[in-house]
C-alpha cells in the first residue's frame, strides 16, 4: 500500500446525482483519487466490506474504475464486484449493491451528459440499500473534499475487466461480473414475459433507442433475445465512449430519429429509449408521445397487471416538479401520495419504509421498490406489459386514462449553460418577490400562493429547503422554476408549466396551445429575458 500526498481541490461538491464535472478536470493528477478518497473517509468500510463498481461506458470510465479498484483494497475492502467490460447501468448497479449485500458502489456516469474527451464525466456513491447517498453522507464527503491531504493505493497493474472471473488484488477479490444477467432475471421475475411474448408473436411491434449507451447490452438481451422482439428492435445498442457524438437524453430533441418514426407511417406500435447510464426513459406510441408525468401516473393506474405489483401500491411519490397527474391515481386507489424534492435519493426513505411502492420524476425517470434507483427499461417493461395484457394501443390507453382522470397538461423549459451569476440573480430576484405575488394577475391568470418549496421526510424527520420556487395560480395551474444539479458548466434554469384540464374538458389539444398563457407569466414573473437575453429555451420536453 502507497500512501500518496494530496491537496485540496475547489468544488467536489456532489450535487443531486454526485461529481459531474468535465472530463478534462478528473484527468488532473489526483482529482478522482481525492474524491473517491474522501468516499472512503466518510463511510469507514469495515474490513472485508463489498464494494461494487461500474458505469455508462463513457470515455475515461475503464481509467478510473482501476484506480478504484487499487484504492478500494487499499481501504480494507475485502471484495470488489465490477460489471464487465466496467459496464453497469445505474439501476443494475443498485440490485447488484442489494442482491449481494455489498456496503455501497460507486457509480462513474454523468448520466444523459454527453461523453468523451472534451465532455461530461462524473462519480457517485450510492449506499447500502443500492440508493444515492442522502445529504449527510454527500455533506460530510464535500467536507472531506476540502481537507484531503493523502489517499491510499496498492501499487498493482490494471486487471483485465473485459474477462469473467476473480482476481485477486492484495487482500481484496475482484470479481468482474456479467453486467446483464442478474438484473434481467430480476426483469422475468416482475413482469408477465409469457404475455409479452405472445404479444409479440401476434405481431407487436416496437424500436427502441439505446442510443449507444448502457442499456444496449440489457435491451439486447430482454428485447429481442427473451421477449422475442425482431433483431433490430434494438437501435443504436452498442455502448460507445462518446455515445456516438450524440446526446444521450431520450427526449424529442436528442431522440429525434425515433420520434420522427413513431410520427410517420412507417411507425411500430411502441417507441422507448433510454439515456446514458439507463436509469431514465422515454414513452411514444403511434402519433402519441407521453410526458414522463402522464407516464408515471398511467403505470400507476395498471401497474396492477405484472406479476411484480399483483397486490397493489404502498403509495406512490412524485418530485415536486412532476405533475400532480400521478396525485389523482393515488386518491383514487386510496393509498399516499408523496411530493418530495428532485433527487432520487429522497425517495430511498419511503421505499425502504414500505410507504410507497411506485416513484417518478418529471425528467424521464421512474421506478419502484425493486431497486433504489429510477430504471429506464423497467419503465418500458411495464409499459409492454400493460399493453400486452389491455390489448390496447399507447394512444388509446392515454385517451382512457384522461377521460376517467383528467389531464395535467405540462412541459418543462430547459435554459443550459447560462452564467451562473446571471441565473442565482434570476433565481434571487423572483424569490424575494414571492412574498407579494398572492392576487397579482397575470394576463388571465391569478396568483394563488407563491412559495419556496421545503420537504419534511416523514421517515427520518429530515428537512430539506430550497428544492424549488412555486407559483400557483387560481385553477389549479402552476410554474415552478429550479436551478439544475446535473450539468457541469455554467447553470441551467428549468421552468417547470402545468395545467390541468378536469374531466369533460379539452383533452386532446396541443400542448403549447393549452401553456402558452403559462409561459407569458413565466417570463413575466420571473424576467427571463431581461436576466439572461435569451427569449426562448434550449430544450422543450
Amino acid at each position: 500500500m502507497t500512501t500518496y500526498k494530496t491537496t485540496p481541490y475547489e468544488g467536489q461538491k456532489p450535487g443531486t446525482s454526485g461529481l459531474r464535472k468535465k472530463v478534462r478536470v478528473f484527468q488532473q493528477p489526483g482529482y478522482a483519487e481525492n474524491f473517491i478518497q474522501a468516499v472512503f473517509d466518510v463511510v469507514e468500510p469495515a474490513p472485508g466490506a463489498v464494494l461494487v463498481i461500474g458505469g455508462d461506458g463513457r470515455y475515461h470510465n475503464r481509467t478510473v474504475i482501476q484506480q478504484a479498484i487499487r484504492m478500494a483494497a487499499a481501504n480494507g475492502y475485502g471484495q470488489v464486484l465490477v460489471g464487465q467490460g466496467g459496464i453497469l447501468s445505474t439501476p443494475a448497479a443498485s440490485n447488484v449493491i442489494r442482491q449481494y449485500k455489498a456496503s455501497g458502489g460507486l457509480i462513474l456516469s454523468a448520466s444523459h451528459n454527453p461523453g468523451g474527451p472534451d465532455e461530461d464525466f462524473g462519480i457517485k456513491y450510492n449506499i447500502a440499500n443500492g440508493g444515492p447517498a442522502p445529504e449527510s453522507v454527500t455533506d460530510a464527503i464535500y467536507a472531506r473534499t476540502q481537507t484531503i491531504d493523502r489517499y491510499l493505493a496498492l501499487d498493482t497493474p490494471d486487471i483485465d475487466l473485459d474477462t469473467l472471473g476473480t482476481v485477486e488484488v492484495g487482500a481484496c477479490r475482484v470479481t468482474v461480473l456479467d453486467p446483464v444477467a442478474d438484473y434481467a432475471d430480476l426483469m422475468e421475475r416482475l413482469f408477465d414475459f409469457a404475455t409479452i411474448r405472445a404479444a409479440v408473436a401476434g405481431g407487436l411491434t416496437m424500436a427502441f433507442d439505446a442510443m449507444h449507451a448502457v442499456t444496449g447490452p440489457y435491451a439486447t438481451e430482454i428485447l429481442e433475445k427473451r421477449l422475442g422482439f425482431a433483431p433490430g428492435t434494438v437501435r443504436n445498442g452498442v455502448p460507445l465512449e462518446d455515445f456516438g457524438g450524440h446526446h444521450p437524453d431520450p427526449n424529442m430533441v436528442h431522440a429525434k430519429e425515433l420520434f420522427d418514426l413513431m410520427f410517420s407511417e412507417a411507425a411500430p406500435d411502441f417507441g422507448a429509449a433510454s439515456d446514458g447510464d439507463g436509469d431514465r426513459n422515454l414513452i411514444v406510441g403511434k402519433h402519441r408521445f407521453v410526458t414522463p408525468s402522464d407516464s408515471l401516473a398511467m403505470l400507476a393506474a395498471n401497474a396492477h397487471l405484472a406479476p411484480g405489483y399483483a397486490k397493489g401500491l404502498a403509495g406512490i411519490a412524485r418530485s415536486m416538479p412532476t405533475s400532480a397527474a400521478a396525485d389523482r391515481v393515488a386518491a383514487s386507489l386510496g393509498i399516499p401520495a408523496f411530493e418530495t424534492p428532485t433527487g432520487w435519493k429522497f425517495f430511498g426513505n419511503l421505499l425502504d419504509a414500505g410507504m410507497a411502492t411506485i416513484c417518478g420524476e418529471e425528467s424521464a425517470g421512474t421506478g419502484s421498490d425493486h431497486v433504489r434507483e429510477k430504471d429506464g427499461l423497467w419503465a418500458v417493461l411495464l409499459w409492454l406489459n400493460i399493453l400486452a395484457v389491455r390489448k390496447i394501443s399507447v394512444d388509446a390507453l392515454a385517451r382512457k386514462h384522461w377521460a376517467k382522470f383528467g389531464r395535467n397538461y405540462y412541459a418543462r423549459h430547459d435554459y443550459e449553460a447560462l452564467p451562473t451569476e446571471q441565473a442565482d440573480a434570476l433565481m434571487a430576484a423572483l424569490k424575494a418577490s414571492l412574498g407579494a405575488l398572492p392576487g397579482r394577475k397575470v394576463g388571465p391568470l391569478r396568483v394563488e400562493t407563491a412559495d419556496s418549496f421545503s420537504y419534511l421526510d416523514p421517515v427520518d424527520g429530515s428537512t430539506s429547503a430550497n428544492q424549488g420556487l412555486r407559483v400557483l395560480f387560481e385553477g389549479g395551474s402552476r410554474i415552478v422554476f429550479r436551478l439544475s444539479g446535473t450539468g457541469t458548466q455554467g447553470a441551467t434554469l428549468r421552468v417547470y408549466l402545468e395545467r390541468y384540464e378536469p374531466v369533460g374538458g379539452d383533452l386532446d389539444r396541443e400542448t403549447p396551445e393549452m401553456l402558452a398563457d403559462l409561459i407569458a407569466a413565466a417570463d413575466e414573473l420571473a424576467g427571463i429575458t431581461r436576466h439572461t437575453g435569451r427569449t426562448a429555451p434550449d430544450v422543450v420536453t
